[in-house]
Parts: structure tokens; sequence; C-alpha cells
């Protein structure tokens, strides 16, 4: 008797549901999943018969929610709240300890917080674009560019990387990639120290080859399901490789990486960027720049649009170089 009961309880904690959110709609059907966050005025609902929906806040009756989550209401800072529970039409309960019931209507944002010290976090994002031209000349380029970071209590781990290719009438024109580490370390819930190491070969540049290594202090303003946006100085010591010599210098370095989802995790735009200043006369700066959008289709697939501006100034005169993607690309 004793092992049946066993069985029956086990059963029922198995079998129970892991959607534990709830959420009612205007006409009467209700959903259950994962709230993943409410901004633009769309909740996004993860659900395990249809995926992630995007569901318009205006259409919600009430909701419920066994999670904490991190609410903005108008004219208010954000408020921490337990969970939520169905308080009638158009109303919701706070689990904040006082019970306080608000509209709807009143609510502009809903993010799950995200603990400072994580098990373990992984994402990333890949992205490829491959052009034909068949005109008086015959011209075939591709382009890889990826990132992904891994996190796990206070390290940080950060892989990106590039790969672009050209051949034109049979021969090659464009040849090079690049490849860099970071290692962060979190000393408090803001402040980090950064690591770096670069590497980056083009065989149609004077310089074939290039080496950097990089040290120093990044802030992060905010991590959340929303996107991030972090601020890093550091100082850097370069090597560079050529047929006529090698060249060593030390640079300062300033970098940013922001990401913030819209539209209900629908839209992606990111930015990233380096501006160095070596300690050389003939170079005052150097700027490597890129601003991006990516439409999510599904959870892994992306429709990407990039545009890239690397900038170059010394000895009284600035090169640009400017480049954009169009293409397929997949995200985790």
């Amino acid at each position: 008797m004793l092992l049946r009961r066993l069985c029956a309880l086990l059963s029922i904690v198995l079998c129970a549901p892991l959607w534990a959110d709830t959420v009612w709609l205007d006409n009467g059907d209700r959903l259950s999943g994962e709230i993943i966050l409410l901004d633009g005025g769309k909740l996004a609902l993860k659900t395990k018969y249809a995926g992630q929906v995007l569901i318009d806040w205006k259409d919600i009756d009430t909701l419920s929610a066994d999670k904490p989550l991190l609410i903005k209401r108008s004219h208010l800072v954000s408020q921490r709240s337990h969970s939520l529970e169905a308080a009638g039409k158009g109303m919701v309960r706070l689990g904040n300890g006082t019970g306080e019931t608000v509209p709807l209507a009143s609510i502009r944002q809903m993010v799950p917080p995200r603990p400072v010290l994580k098990d373990r976090i992984w994402e990333g994002n890949l992205d490829a674009k491959l052009d034909m031209e068949r005109n008086e000349n015959r011209t075939d380029e591709w382009k890889l560019k990826g990132d992904t970071r891994i996190e796990h209590g206070r390290w940080r781990h950060v892989l990106s990387g590039e790969f672009e290719k050209e051949i034109k009438d049979g021969e090659r024109t464009e040849d090079n990639w690049e490849l860099e580490y970071d290692l962060d370390r979190f000393l408090t819930d803001h402040w980090f120290v950064r690591g770096s190491y670069d590497q980056h070969r083009d065989d149609f540049e004077f310089f074939t080859q290039q080496r950097s290594f990089g040290v120093g202090p990044g802030y992060r303003f905010w991590d959340s399901e929303l996107g991030r946006f972090d601020l890093i100085a550091q100082l850097s010591r370069f090597h560079l490789e050529s047929d006529a010599g090698d060249l060593d210098f030390n640079a300062y370095s300033f970098e940013w990486d922001f990401k913030r989802l819209i539209w209900g995790t629908r839209f992606e735009l990111y930015s990233k960027a380096q501006l160095q200043m070596p300690r050389i006369q003939e170079v005052d700066y150097v700027l490597d720049s890129e601003f991006g959008l990516r439409y999510r289709l599904n959870d892994w697939a992306r429709l990407s649009l990039l545009y890239e501006l690397d900038q170059v100034r010394g000895l009284g005169e600035s090169s640009s170089d400017r480049h954009y993607l169009i293409g397929v690309g997949v995200g985790w």
C-alpha cells in the first residue's frame, strides 16, 4: 500500500505541468505557458504547443504567474513582484507583500529578473551572406560572422569571429579572418575586469597578420531578458607582421556592446564598436563598428541586416570602408 501511494505521488509530481503562467484573453480563451517579457505593448509567452507567441497587451483580461517579475508601471520605478494573481477583468494582484491590485493598463513592462550569479547561460548568433554576380565579371563573395558567450557565476567568456572570401573570375580578391576571445571577471553587479586576445589575418593587406592582448575595466549598465549594454576601456599591446618587417606598439581602446529586443522579442537591435588610439604618430585613431537589426522567424532562425563602418585617420587624412550584410542566421 505504501509503495502504491509513493508511485501515485511520483506520477503526480512528474506529470505536473511545467507551464505555470496563465493568460486569460478578452474573448474567453485561456493560454498557459511561460511569460518571457512584456515590452512595447506585446506580451511574449512561451507555450508548449505553439512555441513563443506574441499577445497584444490590450487584448488580455487578466493573468497569473508564480515566478518573480520586475514590473514597470506608469510614472513609477520598477518594482519586484514575487508572483501575480488574477484579479478580475483588466486587473492583476501583485505578490509584493502588500497584495496591491493594479490595472493592467498601468503596466508598461515586465521582465524576469536575471541574477548576477548564474549557474550557466549560453547564447550566440551566426550570420551568413552569399553574393553571386554574373555580369561582365564572375564574382562570388561569402561571409560568416558570429559570436557566442557563456556565463557562469561571476565569469563570462565571449568568443567572436568572422570569415570573408571573394573570388572574381577565378582569382582571389579578398581572403581574411578574425578571431577574438574575451574573459570577464565581475567584481560587483556592474563592474568587471576584461582580458582580451585578438588575432586577424588578411592576405591582401600590407600587414598580413595582427595579434593583440588587452586588459582593462568594464561597466555593465544592464543585462536582462530585454538586452544588455556594456562599456569597456583597455590598454592593448599590438604586434603586426608584414614582408617588410614587424611593428609593435601600445594603444588605448574604448568599446561598447549593445543589444535590445523590441516588439515582444520579435526584433533585435544590436551594435558593437571599438575605438583604438595607437601610441604612434602616424595614426590618430582606428574605428571598427557595426550596427544591425535581426528579425526572429522562430526560436532559432533569423533574418539579419548589418551595416559595418571601419575608419582610420592619420597624417591629416581619413579612410573609410563600409560594408552591408543582408543574410540569414541562427541564434540560441
